[in-house]
């Protein structure tokens, strides 16, 4: 992906895939926090510095990257039981309204769509500074996290335990740790 400049009041920052990180957490039997990530990530950050509010965040993830470091489970979470990878090979994050400050703490609020549903979602986000890299080229580095209920996305599977309780919890933490390159 390429930077560009699309207004003398807008920059639009490239995701730097190899310097970024999406990560999921949920409970596993009530008790245990098993934790994923996605590797196939790209997309790309619009900072409109006239207006912070109006800064935009186009995401996406190779569903089939999952990895739990547990191919039987990263394969079930593939199939049309989780993500149904074969039909819903993308998962998208649209952010279209930003609030807080870009040079420190804000909420980006958009449409995350999982499985071909969208639902709006709030990331709690923090801009962690920049630098530049041997190359010259500056880094901007950002993280972020939300909280959903993976039924609104129609991941609806789950076994019920003797012991009362479910095998897989409904809510799925996300946390995301972004670095995206300026244009030069």
């Amino acid at each position: 992906m390429t930077t560009t400049m699309t207004s003398p009041r807008t920059t639009t920052l490239a995701i730097d895939p190899a310097h970024s990180l999406v990560e999921f957490a949920a409970k596993h039997l009530m008790i245990t926090t098993v934790k994923g990530r996605l590797a196939d990530i790209r997309g790309s950050i619009t900072l409109d510095d006239a207006e912070p509010a109006r800064s935009t965040v186009e995401v996406e993830f190779g569903a089939a990257s999952i990895d739990t470091r547990v191919e039987q489970r990263d394969t079930h979470l593939r199939s049309a039981d989780f993500l149904d990878v074969e039909h819903y090979p993308v998962i998208r994050f649209a952010g279209r309204r930003v609030a807080g400050d870009l040079g420190g703490s804000f909420r980006v609020t958009g449409d995350l769509t999982i499985r071909g549903v969208t639902r709006e979602v709030v990331l709690e986000a923090t801009y962690e500074g920049s630098g530049r890299d041997p190359w010259g080229n500056e880094k901007l580095s950002y993280s972020a996290t939300t909280r959903i209920d993976r039924r609104d996305f129609g991941l609806t599977w789950n076994a019920a335990l003797e012991t009362g309780g479910v095998l897989v919890s409904n809510e799925v933490k996300i946390s995301l740790e972004i670095q995206a390159v300026r244009p030069a």
